[in-house]
């Protein structure tokens, strides 16, 4: 064990320490406590793991190599303005498991308080230039439309101040909903802005959240321009991929690598042991200094997204008459139960879905397969529901990218043919003009 020496003040937060209890020691770097923790003392061991020692164990706590009090500086109060030597990445705090720890009194996991945490317990991060803020600290799934609307505003006012990058903390399992609504609210960006998180807390030997994070701050940095995903592309930690914000998708619960790219290739993969980043698409754009940049955040949220089933009642159709939109998730190639052969015991959704369309509200479809494209040029009863007016015909989009578009769409323009002319064009990337084999 490396020798101690005496420290002319007592340990920071990111000094290297031997902790000594009556039977044991620990030799670690000192985590910053929150409120939760005031009991205990939180080392980041060699092996990647944290382990919280109960003060009245703890016999003495010696330096062995000052590290950073704080890798930000003083710690001060929480969103108190931070200058910061240009040119820096904005990190701004959203929420969600990256930000999360241990409660090691109960051993359940709870929120930090600032992303200022997140920097001084991943060491990787030192050597960027980093504003930090946390904007709010929720799980990603309590998040409404006016978060997205609150994010694209703090983006907006950290590139005015003369961010090169952004890079936001995020909830992994509505992340792909925000990407989304990112693209279309922020216009013309001329720098990365980068949603990244964690299927694991930061402070858990397997996570995934200093690679992810890492990652982040590499793209943030790079000649890139656009929003972006940034999550492990495999079970390990040798790289992550950047998603294109309207083509991604969690795709399971708990991987480190539930992110895809939904029929599209990766934007790029990032090496964050090397800081190197690797264009995977042409689509992915460089740098646009000096550019028109503007935030167009308004939506329309009396919009529904349902997923069709079998057996469903024409009657939940009729119910969506109170929306101003609706994007009804269909079957394989575009499909809902229509019944033109007159099947008894079929409940066809046609007239339901008609009325609807006839009463001004436009329906979108996006197919449940997830993958592939939309086609309703196909099959007699995929046509019948192109003669009613359905939109999204030779899409790809997800559901949750047609949701967020049509929210957007509808905040803009109200005639149905304009309504159907936006949704089926592609507007930040959302559709492809092709579809790759290798997309999927």
């Amino acid at each position: 064990m490396p020798k101690a020496r005496k420290a002319a003040s007592p340990a920071q937060p990111g000094d290297e320490v031997i902790v000594r209890c009556e039977s044991e020691e620990h030799l670690g770097v000192l985590l910053p406590s929150s409120e939760k923790d005031e009991g205990f003392v939180t080392l980041k061991l060699a092996t990647g793991y944290n382990i919280g020692i109960r003060k009245a164990r703890i016999a003495s706590v010696e330096l062995v190599e000052k590290g950073s009090a704080s890798l930000l500086g003083n710690r001060k109060a929480d969103n108190e303005k931070i200058k910061v030597a240009k040119p820096y990445i904005s990190l701004v705090g959203c929420g969600g498991t990256i930000v999360n720890k241990i409660d090691y009194r109960t051993g359940a996991v709870y929120p930090t308080t600032s992303p200022k945490e997140l920097i001084e317990s991943l060491p990787a991060l030192a050597k960027f230039r980093i504003k930090p803020q946390t904007l709010f600290s929720i799980a990603s799934e309590d998040m409404a439309p006016a978060h997205w609307q609150k994010i694209a505003e703090a983006v907006s006012d950290e590139l005015k101040d003369g961010a090169n990058g952004v890079v936001l903390t995020h909830g992994t399992d509505l992340m792909h909903y925000t990407s989304s609504a990112l693209s279309f609210m922020l216009q013309d960006l001329p720098c990365p802005v980068v949603l990244t998180g964690s299927q694991r807390s930061s402070d858990r030997g397997s996570s995934d959240a200093e690679v992810n994070i890492h990652s982040a701050m590499v793209a943030a940095n790079a000649d890139i321009s656009g929003v972006f995903v940034c999550m492990h592309e495999n079970m390990s930690d040798d790289s992550c991929l950047l998603h294109f914000g309207t083509k991604v998708r969690k795709m399971h619960t708990s991987r480190r690598d539930a992110f895809r790219s939904i029929n599209t290739f990766p934007a790029a993969r990032v090496f964050a042991a090397s800081e190197k980043i690797e264009k995977l698409s042409e689509r992915c754009p460089s740098r646009k200094p000096g550019g028109k940049f503007r935030v167009d955040a308004k939506l329309n949220t009396n919009v529904a997204l349902r997923y069709a089933y079998p057996g469903m009642d024409p009657k939940e159709i009729s119910s969506l008459s109170k929306y101003d939109g609706v994007v009804l998730v269909g079957f394989g190639l575009g499909h809902l139960p229509v019944n033109l052969a007159g099947n008894p015991d079929s409940i066809p959704l046609l007239s339901s879905v008609r009325s609807l369309i006839d009463s001004g509200i436009p329906v979108v479809m996006p197919s449940q397969t997830i993958y592939g494209r939309v086609d309703m040029n196909v099959y007699t009863n995929q046509r019948a529901l192109l003669e009613a007016g359905i939109i999204g015909n030779l899409c790809d989009m997800t559901p949750e990218t047609a949701y967020v578009k049509l929210m957007w769409v509808l905040a803009r323009e109200k005639k149905m043919a304009k309504v159907k002319e936006l949704v089926e064009r592609s507007l930040v990337g959302e559709i492809t003009e092709r579809s790759e084999m290798a997309g999927y």
